[in-house]
């Protein structure tokens, strides 16, 4: 009885060693991404978006190929920290990839894309108001305000279709603020403070 209590031990010990060397180190990654996703979230918290941003990159290089819906989440995340750090053209280039993609999932969450073509629009406002405030020509800036314009009135019929009033609401007075900024003056444009993102 005793040698079988021996082995049985054994056994067990031999077990814990071969999960903890196979199928448990996957385990263990998963817990090192999300100590690192934490401490970007801890990062966007005190605003410090370009460590977060540099945090987010790690996340995405850790994440396993097969989180689809977890990598997209911590890429739009990046985008919008990108955005925060003065780093306009590359949260757009991000945001537009990853607008495209999920839009080609037909799985992919609607309140997820809206986010997603939510903040491209206002990439692409910001974007449009400082093209307007180094004084470039019309013909440069307009096609990014239209693009604001378009995604923002798309985002208007979703939410009807979503039913979300929330962001019913936002998205009408995102477009509101669109049309404004496109027909507004230069000279009124200077007198205004840089809008918050």
């Amino acid at each position: 009885m005793r040698i079988l209590l021996i082995v049985g031990w054994l056994f067990v010990g031999l077990g814990g060693a071969i999960f903890h060397f196979g199928p448990g180190q996957k385990h263990l990654e998963v817990d090192q991404v999300n100590l690192v996703l934490n401490d970007a979230r801890d990062c966007v918290a005190n605003e410090q978006w370009g460590e977060a941003v540099e945090l987010f990159d790690a996340v995405l290089a850790d994440l396993p190929s097969e989180k689809v819906a977890e990598s997209r989440g911590v890429l739009l995340e990046k985008a919008k920290c990108q955005m925060m750090a003065a780093k306009l053209p590359e949260a757009r280039s991000t945001l537009e990839g990853l607008l495209d993609d999920v839009r080609k999932d037909e799985s992919a969450d609607k309140h997820f894309v809206a986010d997603v073509q939510s903040a491209l629009a206002n990439s692409q406002y910001y974007m449009t108001w400082l093209m307007r405030l180094e004084g470039m020509p019309e013909e440069e800036w307009k096609p990014e305000i239209e693009a604001a314009r378009q995604h923002y009135t798309q985002l208007t019929n979703d939410a009807e279709e979503l039913g979300d009033e929330e962001l019913l609401k936002r998205s009408a007075e995102d477009l509101e603020s669109a049309v404004r900024l496109a027909r507004m003056d230069l000279s009124e444009l200077q007198g205004l403070p840089l809008p918050s993102q």
